[in-house]
């Protein structure tokens, strides 16, 4: 398995004295295929971080969240994860498309207890999982290259109250994202949005700003 240091990371650290305890993790502790326990930790998770790159090389991270065990671990390399209604821009989508590289974390705030995942994505349109999630768009599929448990000091405790709102239930029709009723997105929303907007009428920048603040956007 190739390190997972450069020149740079090794630089560092022999400047902080580290190399010792880096080499024992990169050769010992960081690996290819997802184990037992890491997959199931993976399956028990409501949402996770995605870094993506854009063809400058800029990494940009956005979080991304669904029902408990939205991301399935379909093999030993293997892991898919469903794209839902989102605000058009296709950003992190767009970087796979053109790049491929990912990166994703996955944290448990109540625990605490993190894993890393490394790989190459690709979107999937028309695969039969897609059937599995309710609302789904399309499916990533992600080839992970390496994996690891990180260490969980400096992770913050919190607690969930309660699944969001938006996420796709199976039972009922997800609601309408705010910001669709407001004037900025009115025009360029889809038929079936628009029609939506026109039941619940439409929303003042300050009314939205107020759900922002009440966290009910």
């Amino acid at each position: 398995m190739a390190s997972l240091y450069s020149d740079a990371h090794r630089a560092l650290q022999e400047e902080f004295g580290t190399t010792k305890l880096a080499v024992r993790l990169d050769e010992n502790w960081v690996h290819e295929s997802i184990q037992p326990e890491e997959a199931a930790f993976i399956g028990s998770r409501d949402m996770f971080f995605l870094s993506t790159v854009d063809p400058d090389g800029m990494p940009t991270v956005s979080y991304k969240g669904g029902p408990t065990g939205f991301v399935k671990v379909l093999d030993a390399g293997t892991l898919v994860f469903p794209g839902f209604d989102g605000n058009g821009m296709f950003y992190s989508m767009g970087n796979i498309e053109g790049q491929a590289k990912v990166g994703l974390l996955f944290i448990d705030f109540e625990t605490p207890h993190r894993i890393r995942v490394q790989g190459h994505a690709t979107l999937l349109r028309d695969d039969a999982i897609i059937a599995e999630y309710t609302e789904a768009k399309y499916l990533v599929k992600v080839a992970v290259t390496k994996i690891w448990v990180n260490c969980p000091r400096y992770i913050h405790k919190y607690q969930k109250l309660e699944q969001n709102k938006y996420v796709p239930r199976p039972d009922r029709e997800t609601p309408l994202a705010a910001w669709k009723r407001l004037d900025l997105a009115g025009d360029v929303i889809s038929d079936a949005d628009k029609a939506r907007v026109a039941q619940e009428g439409r929303l003042e920048v300050s009314e939205y700003e107020a759900l922002m603040a009440r966290g009910e956007a």
